[in-house]
């Protein structure tokens, strides 16, 4: 069974990982010229993945570790 604590860690490292490639997204479409045409629409879809994989992971952690 996973502990706590690794679940903790697997949140943080989830939520962390959906914010910076946020960031590095809108940076990138900020700069604009080349650079946002070519990676730009490649990071907000990654975005979008690694949100759908924080939430079920943040939703299955809340469904089966209850107290």
């Amino acid at each position: 069974m996973i502990s706590g604590i690794l679940v903790k860690i697997i949140s943080i490292i989830l939520l962390i990982s959906v914010g910076l490639v946020l960031i590095l997204g809108i940076g990138t479409l900020f700069k604009g010229g080349e650079t946002s045409k070519k990676y730009s629409n490649r990071l907000m879809q990654l975005r979008v993945l690694l949100q759908f994989i924080a939430i079920v992971a943040l939703v299955s952690f809340a469904y089966f570790f209850k107290d």
